[in-house]
């Protein structure tokens, strides 16, 4: 069995032992222990490390326990036969416990300058490459293996590149890391300006956990990202969306909003949304839709509910396409209804150059904004034909939004609050008061006498 002391880079850490940091093992989860254990078990060292280190801190309970570790992937798949090696640009080990997924890496190293590629390069051209970087300065591999103390400065914020460890129960800060969490500040590990260009989601991650923790972004961290929001191009599509809903899916979406608006890389998430604020008045309906549904987000993920990205996307697009909608409708003499098509099918093409929404999502984004107006009509079909659509409960919720953030829908909304509590008797009062059609009793036609000629 290894000993800490024979771990290479480990006389440079400072150690917190366990009477002086807050973290339980009864805190921590039993896979992840297990697989610590059998690391440990196995000659190797590992770490839990990142987020799980610095939420169990802060008192939290971590959304996921990440390991690190001085064994290779092979390694790893050796010791585990429920290990899965995955990705290209970072090789990633997730070992299966059921629907727990233990996330494992190997410790890793700085890069040598020489594997430089050219910006337009194709994936198969780096195949092979354990390190590669483009000539704009962005990580293409990740893959050099190196000691515990250079793996803890190729993490991003200081806050994420604490260590604990199995043996002696201690903490391992390599970055005053402790430091910046008692502070409270976000701090990123080595030059920012470098970090960025590495990648560029680094910016949206500082961000991020500065709205989740409800710390500050220090000063030279802070500095760059305006000036580099541009390299937020250079990110593909799909790779934003997944970091879009990371950032509204961590509890704190007001708070991250906010964020958002505050710093240019805003921009290049949302360019149509922030556009239609920016010129909007304080007390535009739009605008407080979109408070209102990320406050409903966050009030959602605190009772453990879930949120659908839809519902999300529909909200903050909902200005935008109010806009066009009406843009449309000044110019052009066409139904309203073709009239929305044209603005939806214009509004989601535009979101999807920033981020790459899946259809699932812009489907159900396009069927809460079509029942808006089918919930406004006065008519028995129609009624019926939205109270049964798979997507109903979104579409009512949507419109409870829209008249708290001030629309006049005629209390529309409390009627269909009333209809989906009601029975079958008083859903049928409703629809009568609603489009002021009474029952009339049909009148029985007489049978004509047998014989009589038709």
């Amino acid at each position: 069995m290894n000993t800490l002391a024979a771990l290479p880079g480990a006389e440079k850490a400072t150690v917190i032992e366990r009477d002086q940091h807050s973290i339980s093992r009864k805190q921590i989860s039993p896979n992840a222990l297990k697989v610590l254990y059998a690391l440990r078990d196995a000659g190797y060292h590992a770490f839990l490390v990142g987020g799980g280190v610095r939420d169990l801190l802060l008192g939290g309970t971590p959304k996921d326990f990440d390991i690190a570790t001085d064994a290779t992937p092979e390694d790893l798949k050796k010791v585990f036969r429920n290990a899965r090696i995955i990705g290209r640009r970072f090789k990633i080990v997730h070992i299966h416990f059921g629907r727990e997924i233990i996330e494992v890496t190997t410790f890793r190293a700085h890069h040598e300058q020489q594997n430089e590629i050219a910006d337009d390069v194709s994936r198969r051209q780096i195949q092979g490459l354990d390190s590669a970087h483009s000539t704009g300065g962005m990580l293409l591999r990740d893959n050099v293996y190196g000691t515990v103390d250079a793996d803890a400065s190729r993490r991003d914020f200081t806050v994420n590149a604490l260590y604990y460890t199995i043996d002696n129960f201690q903490v391992w800060d390599f970055c005053n890391g402790m430091e910046d969490l008692q502070a409270q500040q976000i701090r990123i590990i080595g030059d920012p300006w470098e970090r960025y260009k590495e990648d560029p989601v680094r910016m949206l991650r500082a961000l991020r956990f500065a709205a989740k923790l409800g710390f500050h972004i220090e000063e030279s961290t802070r500095a760059p990202i305006n000036d580099l929001a541009h390299l937020l191009e250079s990110i593909s599509p799909a790779r934003l969306f997944d970091e879009t809903i990371k950032l509204f899916t961590n509890g704190h979406a007001v708070e991250l909003f906010e964020l958002l608006k505050q710093y240019k890389v805003g921009r290049y998430l949302f360019a149509p949304t922030l556009e239609v604020l920016d010129t909007a008045a304080a007390d535009d309906p739009g605008c407080k839709l979109i408070d209102l549904a990320l406050i409903n987000t966050d009030n959602r993920l605190a009772d453990g509910k879930s949120i659908t990205p839809a519902f999300l996307f529909a909200a903050l697009l909902w200005p935008v396409l109010q806009k066009r909608l009406a843009r449309i409708t000044a110019t052009d003499s066409k139904s309203q209804h073709l009239a929305f098509q044209q603005a939806a099918d214009a509004v989601i093409h535009e979101q999807l150059q920033y981020t790459a929404i899946p259809k699932r999502f812009t489907i159900a984004s396009r069927e809460i904004w079509e029942l808006q107006s089918r919930l406004m009509r006065r008519n028995k079909r129609s009624i019926a034909s939205a109270f049964n659509h798979p997507r109903f409960r979104a579409a009512y919720d949507f419109l409870l939004l829209r008249e708290e953030s001030g629309e006049d829908l005629q209390g529309i909304g409390q009627w269909w609050t009333e209809f989906q509590l009601g029975d079958t008797s008083l859903q049928s009062e409703l629809t009568e008061s609603l489009t002021g059609v009474k029952k009339t009793r049909r009148r029985r036609r007489k049978r004509k006498p047998a014989g009589d000629p038709a």
